[in-house]
Order: structure tokens, then C-alpha cells, then sequence
């Protein structure tokens, strides 16, 4: 099997990081548009327009290219190096968060932030007193935040490698 060389693996790594910066990044950005809302003011479309904005910071801008960008940077790192699939723990568990995280992203998150967009677009700042906006507001927000926290961990996760070469266990 064809197998990356010192240089690809650093290119591989540098778009690694770079797809991890955005999914992240862009994370804690969805998160703190939150606290943009009460400062709002009266005018409609200010609420609208702050959804709007979380919305294309998550599917086109930033988070959804990341998330994706880390799938498949990731699985050239499983297929084209030493690495494998689930060789060592930290991978396995690497892999399982961002395929969660994902999947969680798509049927979960995603909808909540539509949810809102598309609430605040008919009801402007009326949607502050909505519940079905609160609800997709409050689950957004602490679901939103705790998967970011989660990305961050695994970012450790990476860096000291624990749960190394499982198959090597000493009985």
C-alpha cells in the first residue's frame, strides 16, 4: 500500500491542524454569536441577522468544511501511514468523537440552528419570547458548547497519546 513520506505527513498534518482550527474555531464562534442576541435592540432584523450569521459560519463557512476536512485528513492518516485505524486507543477514540460529533452536528445541532433562523426570520424580536426559539436557543448553546469542549479535549488527546499500541499490551 502506498505509504506517505516524511514531507506528505507534514503537508498531511498542516491540513490536519488547519481543518481542526476551523471546526473549532468556528465553534467558539456559534457560541459566542449567543451573547451578541440581548444586545440586539429593537429592530427585527438584527435577531434574524445574527442567526443568519451563525448559519453560514456553520455550514459554509467554517465548521461543516473543518468537521469534514478533519474526516478526511484523518482518514489519509489511517490509510497512507503507520497510524491505522485502531491501532492505538487514542485513534479509536479519535475517530469515534469526530464521527459522533458529526453525526450529533447533523441530526441535532444543525436543525436547533435552522430552528432559530428560520423562527426569528417570520417573528423578528418576538422570537426572544417564543418557546420553540428558546428551546433550539438553550439546547444550541449548551449542546453546542459542550462539543466544542469535546473537540478540545481530543486536541489533547492528540497531543499526549495515551492508550498507545493496543495490541502490544503486556498480559
Amino acid at each position: 500500500m502506498f505509504r506517505l513520506g516524511t514531507t506528505g505527513q507534514k503537508c498531511l498534518k498542516g491540513l490536519h491542524l488547519i481543518a481542526v482550527a476551523c471546526w473549532i474555531g468556528g465553534g467558539v464562534a456559534l457560541v459566542l454569536l449567543y451573547f451578541l442576541k440581548p444586545g440586539a435592540g429593537p429592530n427585527d432584523g438584527v435577531l434574524y441577522g445574527v442567526n443568519q450569521a451563525a448559519h453560514h459560519v456553520d455550514t459554509w463557512v467554517v465548521v461543516i468544511p473543518g468537521a469534514f476536512g478533519c474526516l478526511l485528513t484523518g482518514l489519509a492518516y489511517s490509510l497512507f501511514t503507520g497510524w491505522g485505524f485502531l491501532r492505538h486507543g487514542w485513534i479509536a477514540l479519535k475517530w469515534a468523537v469526530t464521527l459522533g460529533a458529526i453525526a450529533f452536528g447533523t441530526v441535532c445541532l444543525g436543525p436547533w440552528e435552522r430552528g432559530m433562523m428560520d423562527i426569528s426570520g417570520r417573528m423578528g424580536m418576538a422570537a426572544l419570547g417564543d418557546p420553540a426559539y428558546l428551546r433550539d436557543e438553550w439546547l444550541n448553546l449548551t449542546w453546542g458548547a459542550a462539543q466544542v469542549v469535546l473537540l478540545m479535549a481530543v486536541v489533547f488527546i492528540s497531543i499526549f497519546k495515551p492508550w498507545k499500541n493496543l495490541g502490544k499490551r503486556k498480559g
